[in-house]
């Protein structure tokens, strides 16, 4: 054969040979259109295996067109089928990926430091496991309304676990292991990027948040315990690893699928099995179990929605004229002001009254006693009816927040920079000094002695208050606003006996010389 003629068979084996390149090429990109679900485990083996199969499958029948025909019996093309799971399967895979690789090594930490801590940590795990089936629902299915049932049902888990962490800090604030229990309570809200569109901004602010008490952790036991800093390079490595997830998968909210059944009814559709042909001629790998028949069953008739609410007050308002339609006339015997003997009993006749509905004992929720110093900030929260007062030494550069008490009497020892007093009721303070001043809001039958100095009082909102100012405090400036009953006690004369002073509460407002004035309204006798 000639040099030309040898050019030339080389030329076309290579064209061809690009050919067969091109057309399975283009075979695995169909395939990937079409994707459906498998384990991406098995998926990756099942890739690997086919690509090696059918190259060299590919380059025997090159060299040996007869060989794959006399093998087979057929001249049958090769045909490989190459699955890859669907993105919804890959991101709920990556999830439980996190929480093996990452919170699950947290839990087992946890373990070596202390039983309160272990527990938190299986808390935050269970969170994690809520929020997996939550994804595994939620990326099957339509956007739903976040307010409807179905949405409040789906996150009650994971408030459970949250609500379980905030308690069991809460119970155990006296264990030396509080850090981390403060640490894991601060940081359990992330679970909530869920419901927001910025997710990575939300798991941004609790890692900021949990922060604060990963650093006592470590300024505390890093040197008695050497499990410290690996649990916290632990913790804090669970929010930049959900960062990146969430950056992938869900990076403007939870990825909903616009085609999907409803919030709280998808089902996972059985994967059918792979129609391949292989060199060897094994059949292909059977298809997942499928799940229960109970997914499969379809209701009926759609849930319809509760009567009332605030679409049906809206009806109700647009009906124009024809509302009153719906009124019925009160007859001349049960009108009262036509029968005045009806006036003195508090029923109609023949109609029995209304029951009354029961006041709640509570409108919020009790919370338990709290006094704590964060940072440089004292919190006295929750207290109720205490017996005994209670007693702080505080430092000039650290501020004292006093909120929902009520019958409690506090001594504040030393120079301070602030005292504020927020909602308490029938509470009292005594301040040696104060840099920046006291401040009350929303007080009521409140009391205020100053042993020295301070610069000023400001009230908002207030009612029924006593305020004693001492010798070195008599030039303090208070200032007033929506207060009632505000009575300041002055030392007079040379024995410093107390006079006590009403501050006004009535101004008198006037218009003149293209202005406003206001002036204090005082009574004359």
């Amino acid at each position: 054969m000639t040099e030309a003629a040898k050019l030339n068979a080389q030329s076309y084996n290579l064209v061809k040979l690009l050919k067969r390149l091109e057309d399975a090429t283009a075979r695995l990109e169909d395939v990937t259109i079409y994707q459906e679900g498998y384990i991406e485990s098995k998926m990756a083996a099942d890739t690997v295996s086919h690509v090696a199969s059918y190259e060299g499958v590919a380059s025997m029948n090159e060299r040996h067109p007869s060989t794959l025909s006399s093998a087979s019996g057929s001249s049958t093309q090769l045909n490989p089928v190459v699955k890859f799971p669907p993105l919804e399967v890959e991101s709920t895979t990556k999830f439980e990926e996190l929480i093996r690789d990452d919170v699950v090594p947290l839990v087992e930490l946890s373990d070596k430091i202390d039983p309160v801590v272990s527990k938190a940590a299986k808390l935050f795990k269970e969170a994690f496991d809520g929020e997996s089936a939550f994804l595994k629902n939620a990326v099957k299915s339509k956007k739903p309304d976040f307010s409807s049932q179905e949405f409040v049902n789906a996150l009650k888990p994971i408030n459970e676990c949250i609500i379980k962490i905030g308690d069991l800090k809460d119970q155990n604030r006296q264990s030396k292991s509080f850090p981390y229990l403060n640490a894991v309570a601060e940081g359990a809200p992330l679970f909530s990027w869920i419901t927001v569109e910025t997710p990575m901004a939300v798991i941004t602010d609790f890692k900021d948040a949990a922060q604060f008490w990963t650093n006592r952790v470590l300024k505390e036991f890093k040197e008695s315990d050497p499990n410290a800093a690996a649990w916290v390079k632990a913790f804090l490595g669970i929010f930049e690893d959900l960062k990146a997830y969430v950056k992938k998968y869900h990076t403007a909210g939870v990825a909903w699928d616009k085609n999907g059944a409803e919030f709280g009814k998808a089902t996972e559709e059985k994967i059918p099995a792979r129609s391949s042909v292989t060199s060897s001629g094994a059949p292909p790998p059977p298809p997942p179990p499928a799940p229960p028949a109970s997914v499969f069953e379809a209701q009926s008739s759609p849930p319809t929605e509760p009567a009332g609410g605030i679409s049906a007050v809206f009806n109700e308002i647009n009906q124009g004229q024809d509302i009153t339609k719906g009124l019925k006339k009160v007859d001349r015997s049960l009108q009262t002001h036509k029968n005045p003997e009806l006036r003195s009993s508090s029923s109609v006749p023949g109609k029995a009254p209304p029951p009354r509905p029961k006041k709640p004992s509570t409108l919020k929720t009790k919370k338990p006693p709290r006094k704590e110093l964060v940072g440089n900030k004292w919190f006295i929260e929750n207290y109720e009816n205490e017996s005994e007062p209670i007693v702080l030494e505080a430092n000039k550069d650290e501020s004292i927040f006093v909120g929902n008490c009520s019958n409690l009497l506090i001594q504040v020892k030393g120079k301070v920079n602030a005292v504020s007093l927020n909602e308490c009721d029938n509470t009292s303070i005594v301040v040696d000094s104060t840099i920046s001043g006291i401040e009350l809001i929303k007080c009521i039958k409140f009391g205020v002695q100053v042993e020295n100095t301070l610069p000023q009082i400001t009230l908002d909102k207030c009612d029924g208050g006593n305020i004693y100012l001492s010798k070195d405090s008599i030039q303090a400036e208070l200032y007033t606003s929506c207060s009632t009953a505000i009575n300041v006690n002055y030392p007079v004369g040379e024995d410093g006996d107390f006079v006590e002073f009403p501050l006004p509460e009535q101004l008198k407002h006037t218009f003149g010389e293209g202005k406003l004035n206001s002036n204090v309204f005082e009574h004359t006798g």
